[in-house]
């Protein structure tokens, strides 16, 4: 979803805001280019993120942060986990929910759907151990390494995440799950989709009492990461 800046009048500017349902006065000083949002001369944008935190229940009142290369945001889930926020921003952007004693991250490679579970939390498991680091080190660094941003917002790379993901849980715990692209799929706390392949691994091991991944877990996609590295 990315758009490169161009050179626009203000009256192309302006049907184009128009066109994208953005106003115009939301977009002073930077280039509207389709549904993408705003964008700035510094080549952020403002984006709308929203998504579902759960561990097969609900993760309602969490606090969730969004950190990006450049700006970030706040809020808390509401009773079904579903969270969203609308910000100026540089991609790409981690994202933290908090409830208790579970704290699980997900990441934002562009505006729409992306959400925050055990899986997710294992994806970055597997996209830190293929940059030779850990988790924490990742979220700490990746706003000024280069590398780290660049594995945050490929697509493929993403993609390939959740890829691996699936296949060693699946094959560790003899589990047969249905979303695959788990980040990006909405869902409903309860439906089948996404929320029933988290509850077959919490049934399963994978998924401690505390909602967060079972440490064979973590230890099974960190040794998969570090086998294929970026």
């Amino acid at each position: 979803m990315n758009a490169h800046r161009a050179r626009l009048s203000r009256p192309v500017l302006a049907a184009l805001c128009v066109a994208s349902g953005v106003a115009l006065s939301s977009c002073s000083g930077s280039v509207c280019v389709g549904f993408d949002g705003c964008f700035d001369e510094n080549g952020g944008q403002t984006i709308a993120l929203s998504g579902t935190a759960a561990t097969g229940r609900a993760l309602s009142g969490a606090i969730v942060h969004v950190d990006c290369v450049v700006g970030s945001a706040s809020t808390v889930s509401d009773v079904s986990g579903n969270y969203s926020v609308f910000f100026d921003a540089v991609l790409p952007c981690v994202i933290t929910a908090s409830s208790g004693g579970t704290t699980l991250h997900s990441l934002a490679f562009a505006g729409g759907t992306f959400n925050t579970t055990p899986e997710t939390e294992l994806m970055l498991v597997y996209l830190a151990s293929q940059l030779g680091t850990d988790t924490a080190h990742l979220i700490a660094e990746f706003p000024n390494n280069g590398r780290f941003q660049q594995a945050l917002e490929s697509e493929p790379d993403v993609a390939a995440a959740q890829t691996a993901v699936v296949t060693n849980l699946q094959q560790r715990y003899a589990v047969t799950l249905t979303a695959p692209s788990f980040l990006t799929t909405p869902f409903v706390v309860g439906q089948a989709g996404v929320d029933r392949d988290l509850t077959a691994l919490a049934t399963a091991g994978a998924i401690d009492a505390n909602g967060m991944p079972d440490a064979a877990a973590v230890s099974l996609l960190s040794q998969a990461g570090a086998a294929n590295p970026l």
